[in-house]
């Protein structure tokens, strides 16, 4: 029998903590799922077999930085970007739209899509629903992320209203390109974006405008954008629930392992986010007791591992003297092996909440990972 096209099933629940798969064609994702991010076809200082080595089921590919180097026509010709970047598992690729708005000074928005220069050389290029699809078809992606605009959640009411109404509509008009690309469509899956920033009755609109478009799944954006864990929190008290039961829902851009258990606990399915890696690349390892600095001094001739309760490969070989001066000597090893523990520890912090969630404990597995975690965190 073939793999799905895509089949999410829960397999267990814990208050509205779930458990489950995504089964797809090239894979089966466990959930809830951590998906490094590889923005230009890498995840930055890791090969893609360390990458699964850690336990990662799915990674994240980059739309806008793929489109402007080396090019999605490029990289379909030379066989879709699974082939080009050597992962053979699922890619989920986003949409673009928030990399438009966050990282290009000169952009026109318009009701057919976003005008923008590249940041890479100043060329003009216009972005569509229509264009992103072609573009995630192109390279082949599993998840599909339809096109979006994303504002921050400080801006008028009136302007994020406005900004959730256009991207509804871009939902649909991204639905029928997807559609359109009938032989990708067969083997991928779509996703639609809930928008609303931190407002419940702009969050219910949106949720109703997507659920009567129909998605393989649904993700929750416009948070993790400035407004605080509180404030994202709070949002995630009510917006999880308002998407339907029966699909993933992804949680973008997020976020420290605090932020991860306490989406889980609210019903959250799916992350992604540059952290773990743009961290390790920075010195910061993340630890079951807390964030630790391997810059800080007091680690100079300190024997011990990074973490003596992670099951990682750079824990079991390295000792934190011996990573403090790869990180102070800048050498290029320092963040390859940093970012390697990162990434397994957030894999190994999302297989405890799929153990926990199954045996009936995570309201436990929660209470003491915050009490361990948050008593050495500034």
């Amino acid at each position: 029998m073939s793999a799905p096209r895509f089949r999410f099933t829960v397999a267990a629940r814990d208050g509205k903590a779930r458990t489950g798969t995504i089964e797809m064609q090239r894979g089966t994702v466990r959930t809830p799922a951590f998906m490094p991010v590889g923005t230009a076809g890498t995840v930055k200082a890791m090969k893609p077999e360390t990458v699964r080595t850690t336990g990662t089921d799915i990674i994240l590919g980059n739309t806008y930085h793929l489109m402007l180097r080396p090019g999605a026509e490029r990289v379909a010709r030379l066989g879709g970007l699974h082939r080009f970047m050597m992962w053979d598992r699922p890619i989920l690729t986003d949409s673009g739209g928030y990399q438009v708005m966050s990282l290009s000074d000169l952009r026109k928005l318009t009701e057919k899509g976003v005008e923008f220069s590249s940041h890479i050389d100043g060329s003009r290029h216009l972005l569509t629903p229509e264009r992103s699809m072609e573009i995630q078809r192109l390279l082949g992606s599993d998840i599909v992320m339809a096109f979006d605009e994303c504002p921050r959640a400080d801006r008028p009411f009136a302007e994020i209203e406005a900004s959730m109404e256009i991207s509804m509509r871009w939902a649909r008009r991204s639905r029928d390109g997807f559609d359109r690309g009938a032989e990708h469509a067969s083997r991928s899956a779509l996703f639609g974006i809930q928008q609303g920033a931190l407002d419940e009755g702009l969050r219910r609109r949106s949720a109703d405008a997507l659920r009567e478009i129909g998605f393989d799944g649904y993700a929750i954006g416009g948070l993790a954008v400035g407004e605080g864990q509180e404030a994202m929190f709070a949002t995630l008290d009510f917006a999880p629930a308002m998407l339907p039961e029966d699909s993933p829902r992804y949680l973008m851009g997020v976020g420290k392992p605090d932020d991860l258990v306490g989406a889980v606990e609210r019903g959250v399915d799916m992350f992604d986010c540059v952290l773990p890696t743009r961290s390790g690349r920075n010195g910061q390892a993340f630890t079951w007791t807390g964030p630790l600095n391997l810059r800080n001094a007091r680690h100079t001739e300190d024997q011990a591992p990074l973490d003596e309760r992670c099951a990682c490969a750079v824990c079991a070989t390295y000792s934190r003297a011996y990573l403090h001066h790869l990180v102070k000597a800048g050498e290029i090893l320092g963040a390859m092996l940093m970012s390697e523990h990162n990434i397994a520890f957030y894999q190994q912090l999302m297989q405890a909440m799929r153990d926990a969630i199954g045996a009936g404990s995570f309201a436990i597995f929660a209470r003491e990972f915050r009490h361990d975690y948050l008593a050495n965190t500034a």
